[in-house]
């Protein structure tokens, strides 16, 4: 970790209560303490916060992922700005690991909203001066802010994981879960020198996929699909399944936001699939844990980004 022209004295590091865990992780690499400040409810469910010591003129962090429950979090990040913004603070800046409403980014049907627009509006008027985010579910979403964003990928922390796994590393191949995930695919794929593959898919109903071809050679590799959310795992189980079908000798699988929503984890746990390699932008409750599951932490990546914004210097040196 490089800290040459940081200023410990201007940097204030404030946590909600979306991912406790990752937001201390980040202030031990940093080598500071998190801001003494209470996000709480209201006896009739508003939120409350409580910053306990003077932020003016600071450089303030707010580590709030909108994770589940997601308006609550999200409410959270938008009450902790404006306290921060109201406490005369020089700069404020979200870093939300996991950005919610980030599937509905653009209208497929008539009447629809485009609430990732909506979040980014809310975020800004909040008193947001710039924004550190992971993986988007669409990189454009970018451009719906009008103020600096520092998008994130997990994709070299999720090479590291697989350069030391001796065991398949050698015969590995990439999956695109879908036509439109091929970039992400491509990106791992550059990391760990290896080929890659398309799942082709359709949707008949939202939330569930049907396999249709798959792209490229699978025949006696290991299979590793990537892909930005897992959410109910229909998508992935399937995709392993194909997978397997079509001669892969061994499926794992890699996402950088663990949502698992509703049965996920017991549909990965009779899957076809080996591991489920995750990150912790989302923290994995006691009850979502299996021996399935690996978690990786983005806590030095995301603590070397906030170093050079807090100390003017290149953040896209992080990103070669």
């Amino acid at each position: 970790m490089e800290n040459h022209n940081f200023d410990v004295n201007k940097l204030c590091l404030m946590t909600g209560n979306a991912n406790i865990e990752l937001s201390q992780k980040i202030a031990d690499y940093i080598g500071v303490k998190l801001c003494d400040a209470v996000v709480g409810r209201f006896n009739n469910g508003e939120t409350s916060v409580m910053i306990n010591e003077s932020i003016r003129g600071k450089d303030i962090f707010i580590i709030q992922p909108t994770s589940q429950p997601v308006n609550d979090n999200l409410m959270d990040l938008l009450v902790m700005a404006d306290a921060c913004k109201r406490a005369s603070a020089h700069s404020i800046t979200a870093v939300v690991p996991y950005y919610a409403y980030a599937r509905q980014d653009r209208k497929t049907r008539g009447r629809e909203p485009i609430s990732a627009k909506l979040v980014a509006n809310l975020m800004v008027a909040a008193g947001m001066t710039r924004v550190i985010t992971v993986d988007l579910h669409a990189a454009q979403i970018q451009g719906f802010f009008d103020i600096p964003v520092d998008h994130l990928g997990a994709a070299p922390v999720i090479a590291d994981y697989f350069k030391q796994q001796e065991n398949y590393r050698e015969n590995l191949v990439v999956i695109s879960p879908d036509l439109g995930g091929v970039t992400r695919a491509r990106n791992l794929a550059d990391y760990l020198k290896v080929p890659i593959a398309i799942i082709e898919k359709r949707r008949p109903r939202p939330g569930e996929a049907e396999v249709m071809s798959i792209i490229g050679d699978v025949q006696g590799k290991a299979a590793l699909m990537i892909d930005d959310i897992v959410d109910t795992a229909g998508s992935l189980c399937e995709g392993a399944k194909a997978l397997k079908k079509l001669g892969a000798k061994s499926v794992f699988a890699a996402c950088t936001h663990p949502v698992l929503s509703k049965n996920a984890v017991e549909k990965i746990n009779n899957s076809e699939i080996e591991k489920l390699i995750i990150t912790d932008t989302i923290p994995l409750p006691p009850e979502k844990k299996s021996d399935k599951i690996v978690v990786l932490s983005l806590a030095e990546p995301i603590a070397d980004v906030i170093i050079r914004i807090q100390s003017h210097r290149s953040v896209s040196l992080l990103f070669r």
